[in-house]
């Protein structure tokens, strides 16, 4: 069962920019689809990004378009959240996933990986 540890998160003024960081161990990420999610305080988990399966195309919420850039490098078996133009809303902890076992890229129930989550704290 492959492990993720995301890194990266801290705080940061609103206009401000953060890159995440995903690494994968005990498995590959190989053709794996990857995501980022994120959840604020009180509030439910919810969509940031996704590849699809076999390097398609990349989703994003509407909240995060423009702003924020999914990217992965199998070399290094890791994914990346570069985060642009940030917002004291876009403040959760931010959780990377894989293995991916719908074509629901947007439900979190689809993951069968998931790491522990960072922090990304965005003051105004």
């Amino acid at each position: 069962q492959v492990q993720l540890v995301e890194s990266g998160g801290g705080l940061v003024q609103a206009g401000g920019s953060l890159r995440l960081a995903c690494e994968a161990s005990g498995g590959t990420l190989g053709s794996s689809a990857g995501a980022w999610f994120r959840q604020a305080p009180g509030k439910e988990r919810e969509f940031v990004t996704s590849t699809s399966w076999n390097g398609g195309p990349i989703y994003y919420a509407d909240s995060v378009k423009g702003r924020f850039s999914f990217s992965s490098d199998n070399a290094k078996n890791s994914m990346y959240l570069q985060m642009n133009n940030l917002k004291p809303e876009d403040t959760a902890v931010y959780y990377c996933a894989a293995h991916r076992s719908s074509s629901r890229y947007f439900d979190a129930a689809s993951y069968r990986a998931w790491g522990p989550g960072t922090q990304v704290t965005v003051s105004s």
